[in-house]
Formats: structure tokens, sequence, C-alpha cells
């Protein structure tokens, strides 16, 4: 009798200081794109067949409008010929300066090579629309300010485009070391304008080292 109660208050203090489990469901996780609604499952059959896709949708605005903003490629012989660029050049001996630099027809031959082996036809062919609508008007629109200076700087040297560079990339560190902000929105000028001055000031010291390169 003894051994039995004995047995009965181990086995009571054993039970006292097992841990209890743990009955508490953990939430679900699972996540669904439907967000429980039928009609979310199938976007085509709540939606024309216009809207489905940006492909389609373009192909669309096509259809309707030959001049939508959407589908609108840039003209850039229109703009050439409106600007009169061609006259800018001439004017100003951009041709002419660049022959004296050391860059001719026969230099050019040399080049032409040496792109294809690069493929940067294949890429600028790859990137037409990119090219067109981005690459094109920023070079074709200030294009009647930037002849005069490029002429100038093209007659300089390569110590011109030097001393841009030098110029631009300080202006940069500049307003870094200022901690100086744009106006109205308070981000970073020197974050911010750097994504265009830092590859700006670095295009321009390899336009100095080309053309002090034609001079060898």
């Amino acid at each position: 009798m003894m051994k039995l109660f004995v047995l009965a208050v181990v086995a009571s203090l054993a039970s006292a200081y097992a841990p209890a489990r743990s009955f508490v469901t953990r939430p679900s996780t699972r996540l669904h794109e439907s967000f429980g609604f039928d009609f979310a499952e199938d976007t085509y059959k709540n939606q024309p067949i216009q809207l489905g896709g940006e492909a389609n949708y373009k192909q669309w605005v096509n259809k309707i409008s030959d001049n939508s903003m959407l589908n609108r490629k840039y003209n850039v012989i229109r703009r050439v010929r409106e600007l009169d660029l061609l006259k800018a050049t001439a004017d100003n001996g951009l041709l002419s300066k660049l022959e004296e630099q050391g860059l001719d027809l026969v230099t050019i031959e040399k080049l032409l090579p040496l792109i294809e082996e690069l493929g940067l036809l294949e890429l600028a062919g790859s990137n037409q629309q990119l090219l067109v609508n981005l690459a094109a008007p920023l070079l074709v629109e200030p294009a009647p300010f930037l002849i005069p200076l490029l002429a100038g700087a093209i007659a300089a040297g390569p110590v011109a485009f030097y001393g841009a560079s030098v110029a631009v990339l300080g202006l940069d560190a500049y307003l870094l070391s200022t901690n100086a902000e744009l106006p109205f929105v308070g981000l970073s000028a020197g974050v911010t304008l750097g994504l265009v001055l830092v590859p700006l000031g670095a295009v321009l010291a390899v336009v100095g080292s080309a053309l002090a390169s034609l001079k060898k």
C-alpha cells in the first residue's frame, strides 16, 4: 500500500513539472491573388480584350489613333530640318574642325570594324525605340545651342574636354560636400544631379582622350 502511495505521489509531481502542450493554432500564411473574390481569378472575363496586357492595349490604341502619345515616335529627320541643324553644323565648321583634330574619313573607316566587333550596331538595332524616343530628343533638341559650344571645344582640343570634365565632376563634389538639397522636394542635389553629372563628366573625359589619341 505504501509503495502504491509513493508511486502516485511521484507520478503527480512528474506531471506537474512536465511542459504543457500548446494548443494555439498558428494563422495560415497562404496567400491568394484573388483576395477571396471569384471575379478576380480571371481578368479576361471582366474586362475588354483590348485591356488584357500592355501589348494588346498598345495595338488597340494604334488602331484607333495613328498619332497617339503611347505609340508616337520622335521624328528625327523632321526636327533636324526644322531646327536647321545641317546649316548650323556647316556655319560653325564642325566637320572641318574635327578633321583638323585628326578625325577624317580614313580614321572613320578604321573605326568601322571595331564598331562591328563590339556589337554596337546590333545593340542599336535591338533598342531602336529607346534610341528614337529617348536619346534622339536629348541630342537633337538642344543641338542649336550645343553645336557652337562643341565646335569651340573641338577647336581648343582635348584640354577643353578635360577641363569641362573636371568642372562637372567638381560641381557634383561641391554639392555633395555642402549637403545641398533640391528646392521643394528636399532630395540631395549631389546625389540626384550626380546621376547626370557623373556620366557626363566621364563622357567628356573619354572624348578628350579620344581626341588626344587622334593627334598621335
